[in-house]
């Protein structure tokens, strides 16, 4: 009986450790089998995934643009040299220069031509803020920027006329402005949307006025509208540029106690239209107390004379000359000596960003020329507003300041930059218009100011 039993837990230990042996077996083989399996599934939904990303190309997760991506691009071409620095070297040939090595470009007051010209020519790095991108392919270009010299053009020669007696002209900005238009309108790029993607530097009023009417579709930077039909300019088309400064800029802190002028006038007496209101503004101011007005042309000695009389005045008188604006603005503004603007049809830069009543006093014509009226106004403006005055200019000053990195340049590339999708969409309306009339001013004009100008105070 005990050899029985012995036996059975034999038996019954031998058939337990054979179960577990059958189950351990099963168990590693079909969680292997398992793992593989979803391996495999997971591996295929993983390539499947990938595989659909990758056909979709990230569409709803774009990659963010550039800084320069998103920028205007400007092509600036590669004139020939007699409208660039071919001018700059007639300039110095007819002052007498021997040595063309050492000539630079001449300072006056239209020289933002220069300064437009010399940012496109610098390597990208040194054009950091700048609002739009210079680019080396046309094909890639939004906008082309024509660096002729045409204001520096008009001054070449020391007389008027150009000429020298007993010899032929010296020089002909009239043949170069032909010249220009010429070689434009054999360009592929000028001919492809007439020009309207262009852009042309002409400061001066009386800058390209031979050919203004076969540029007119650019973008031109003019200083005002004076000389110009409206139907060749507008400020829809157009930018409004400054003068450059011909002053030193004023440096100090604002303040009156420095500043013993009441007013302060230095410039030409005798000038043709809308200018004509200076003499009279002379009879007028020569005798009062606390103000200074002199006849004076441009000259080293008179611009120093000027830099003291601006920088020790608290308002400066800023007159219409033969157009409606002049340089003598710009000149007040870094000055921080507040602009008295008595010019009814003036256009101003930059005004999207700059309201001028902050910095300067407008008074129309028929009321500047009340005896006493400016005089009594100007009185009667407290020291707390001429301060407010000053700390505004002082605010804006770089958008007058031609040579600032962060100045007058980039401002002027952002208001054209602006005109992109008016440019566009008139290049377009050219391309489906079957015939135009051409007694209608175009859609891209606007008529500039015609009306009277209300007295800011």
């Amino acid at each position: 009986m005990a050899r029985k039993s012995s036996l059975l837990k034999q038996t019954l230990i031998f058939s337990a450790c054979t179960i577990l042996i059958i189950y351990a077996f099963f168990n590693t083989f079909l969680s292997s089998s398992t793992a593989a399996a979803t391996t495999g599934i997971s591996s295929t939904t993983s390539s499947l995934f990938a595989e659909q990303i990758s056909r979709e190309n990230f569409q709803e997760f774009p990659e963010k643009a550039t800084e320069n991506e998103k920028k205007v691009r400007v092509f600036m071409y590669d004139l020939p040299k007699k409208f660039t620095t071919g001018i700059i070297e007639n300039h110095a040939l007819a002052r007498g220069s021997s040595d063309l090595s050492k000539v630079s470009y001449p300072g006056h007051q239209h020289m933002g031509e220069w300064y437009m010209y010399l940012d496109l020519s610098r390597p990208d790095l040194d054009r950091v803020g700048s609002p739009v991108v210079k680019v080396n392919d046309p094909e890639e270009a939004d906008l082309f920027y024509v660096p002729v010299f045409s204001s520096l053009s008009l001054i070449v020669n020391p007389a008027r006329a150009g000429t020298v007696p007993g010899s032929d002209p010296v020089y002909s900005d009239e043949k170069m402005q032909e010249e220009l238009v010429e070689w434009l309108e054999e360009q592929e790029y000028w001919r492809r949307n007439n020009g309207r993607d262009h852009v042309v530097f002409a400061g001066d009023p009386n800058a390209l006025y031979r050919v203004l009417d076969r540029v007119k579709n650019a973008v031109l930077l003019l200083s005002d509208f004076g000389r110009v039909r409206s139907d060749q300019g507008s400020l829809i088309k157009d930018v409004i540029v400054p003068y450059s400064h011909r002053i030193n800029v004023y440096n100090g802190d604002i303040g009156v106690e420095e500043r013993k002028t009441l007013l302060f006038f230095m410039g030409n007496r005798y000038r043709k239209d809308g200018g004509k209101i200076r003499d009279l503004l002379f009879q007028m101011l020569e005798k009062e107390e606390d103000v200074v007005i002199r006849h004076g042309t441009q000259s080293r000695e008179n611009r120093r004379t000027a830099t003291r009389g601006m920088h020790t005045a608290k308002f400066c008188l800023n007159p219409a000359g033969d157009t409606p604006s002049a340089c003598r603005l710009f000149d007040s503004i870094v000055s921080l000596c507040v602009p008295l603007i008595v010019s009814d049809s003036i256009e101003l830069p930059f005004e999207d960003v700059i309201d001028y009543r902050k910095i300067a006093i407008f008074v129309d014509t028929e009321s500047s020329l009340k005896p006493g009226y400016l005089v009594r106004m100007l009185r009667a403006v407290s020291t707390e507003k001429i301060l407010e005055y000053q700390k505004q200019m002082r605010e804006v000053k770089r958008y007058f300041v031609y040579s600032d990195s962060n100045g007058t340049v980039n401002e002027i590339w952002r208001e054209v930059a602006q005109k992109l999708p008016l440019i566009q969409l008139m290049i377009n309306r050219d391309k489906r218009l079957v015939k135009k009339d051409s007694t209608e001013p175009d859609c891209s004009c606007l008529c500039t100011n015609q009306s009277a100008l209300i007295t800011s105070l």
